[in-house]
């Protein structure tokens, strides 16, 4: 099967098609064309951050202008200019998305069941089916609706060409001639059948190897009806292989000029508001004060640097770096976000969720393997059960119904289970009453808020992280702190993630930051002196 290439020069071609996919199993006549270019930006991306637009506050200006805000009175805005704040924020986002998500996938919009659009839809679809049903049962049959069917096909056909299928092009042309299939249906020797056949050839050549089956199940429906909607289906979902292939195509194209791209948008957006980056600030203030509370707690001994001796140094890097931590750990209840980080606000709330969860995961196995002893430690693959049966019980520990108590008791019997059973398989003495005993209540321990364990395992998961992206775009890992070994392969997926999304938020973002900490920076070292 043929998939023809896509490059960056021929995506906004590519992503046109999108604006008659949002409905996968019906032909998209011109009546049915109003508004299905509207919203498809949001509904198109994979898990984005839906409420983005709701979170940004109405607040922005130069960011040379950051701690003077106070003094600027809000001014009134148009509709015009809200409306061209609104497009920036949307066209931002998708580009932020495609460069950030290496798994953005553009999906078709499906509406709620049970809505009122819906349901006006599936009775306005079903209306032009009947009357194409009608048409075609007429003596003799009636063409008028098919022939417009088929110019849509031919239409879509040639969307998917690239200059160079010179050959393809022709023959959709040709055998798809919309002036001989009138004359022919007026003569009537129009052999819809036939078409049809054309058609679901030619679909089979241009798809992706993914929709093979597809294509093959449409060999099997012989009613025209049934066929022309199963192929309209088809074709919807070549258009999102299709608009997901150029995506991928450009992405390489697009992180060259994405950092420009977001950060002229971000200053256009913002510039239009008073009172910008307030809760950046506040965010870097509270970094830059940690660190400097850090520093006079564990000052450095004479004649050795703050590095030497743990402390992280207080300047514009470790200031950010630090401050990008305490997203971990962010309380998103309560707490505002950073402007400049909205976008993606929700991957930060999933990496502490992982986190989390990870967190007590490790607990568990630091427990378990200290109580069974070292002999289950080297066996392959034992680990990684225990890991996924925790996984699944612990499933939703961020939910307020969620009893952790009670999640902790199943998950320590049955931890108990597997080892007793491992360690018989492999020639050893089983747990003794006394120790399930103690490794059940150990870990039931692991659910209080002060629990030793956990908060070991979570400060060396953050050291892990810090050291990590302290160490800029080095490809490998730091050394893993001890204790951690048994979740090393999910604390480094997490790493790579954050690591990434921390250092393109930095280039975006960067000249905003250094004029903060600039101010923050010396103020602090003015007081330090003082």
């Amino acid at each position: 099967m043929e998939h023809p290439a896509c490059g960056p020069q021929i995506l906004s071609e590519k992503v046109k098609t999108l604006k008659m996919s949002q409905e996968p199993d019906i032909p998209h006549t011109s009546e049915e064309k109003l508004g299905d270019s509207e919203g498809i930006k949001e509904d198109s991306l994979n898990n984005p951050d839906q409420s983005m637009r709701a979170r940004i506050r109405q607040s922005s200006s130069s960011p040379h202008r950051c701690n003077t805000a106070q003094s600027s009175s809000p001014r009134l805005v148009s509709m015009e200019e809200l409306m061209e704040t609104a497009k920036g924020v949307s066209n931002m986002a998708l580009a932020h998305e495609i460069v950030v998500n290496g798994g953005f996938q553009i999906k078709p919009a499906e509406l709620p069941e049970g809505s009122l659009e819906k349901t006006v839809k599936e009775i306005v679809h079903k209306a032009f089916w009947d009357c194409l049903e009608a048409q075609l049962s007429e003596d003799p049959p009636t063409y008028d609706h098919s022939i417009k069917l088929v110019g849509e096909i031919k239409e879509t056909l040639l969307s998917f060409l690239l200059p160079g299928h010179t050959r393809l092009r022709n023959q959709i042309t040709e055998v798809l001639d919309l002036d001989l299939i009138k004359q022919e249906a007026v003569n009537g020797a129009l052999d819809i059948s036939k078409l049809a056949q054309f058609i679901i050839g030619m679909m089979g050549t241009l798809c992706a190897p993914v929709r093979d089956e597809e294509i093959k199940k449409l060999k099997d429906i012989h009613e025209i009806v049934p066929l022309f909607r199963a192929i309209f289906s088809v074709l919807n979902l070549m258009k999102m292989d299709m608009a997901n292939f150029a995506v991928s195509s450009i992405r390489p194209h697009l992180m060259q000029q994405s950092v420009e791209y977001e950060r002229e948008k971000f200053q256009r957006i913002f510039e239009k508001q008073p009172n910008s980056l307030d809760f950046v600030t506040d965010w870097l203030q509270e970094a830059s004060d940690d660190l400097a509370n850090l520093r006079c707690k564990n000052p450095p001994s004479p004649g050795v640097g703050a590095a030497a001796s743990g402390v992280p140094v207080l300047c514009p890097a470790a200031v950010q770096n630090w401050a990008y931590l305490k997203l971990l750990k962010w309380d998103h209840v309560h707490r505002p976000f950073p402007e400049t980080l909205l976008m993606d606000h929700t991957r930060f709330q999933e990496m502490q969720l992982e986190l989390g969860q990870l967190t007590v995961t490790g607990a568990i196995l630091l427990v378990m393997f200290n109580v069974a002893g070292a002999a289950l430690s080297n066996l392959p693959g034992f680990a990684d059960k225990i890991k996924t049966i925790i996984k699944v019980l612990l499933t939703g520990m961020h939910l307020p119904s969620f009893n952790l108590s009670e999640s902790l008791a199943t998950v320590g019997e049955k931890v108990c289970a597997e080892v007793s059973s491992c360690l018989s398989q492999h020639g050893f003495m089983p747990l003794t009453t006394e120790k399930e005993i103690v490794l059940k209540g150990q870990i039931q321990t692991l659910g209080n808020s002060d629990n030793t364990i956990c908060k070991l395992i979570d400060s060396r998961i953050q050291e892990f992280l810090e050291s990590y992206l302290a160490s800029g775009h080095q490809k490998s890992f730091p050394a893993i702190p001890g204790g951690l070994g048994p979740i090393q392969r999910e604390m480094e997926e997490i790493a790579v993630k954050y690591v990434r999304l921390v250092n393109y938020n930095k280039m975006v973002f960067s000249p905003y930051y250094d004029v903060i900490l600039s101010k923050l920076l010396n103020k602090e070292e003015s007081q330090l002196l003082g």
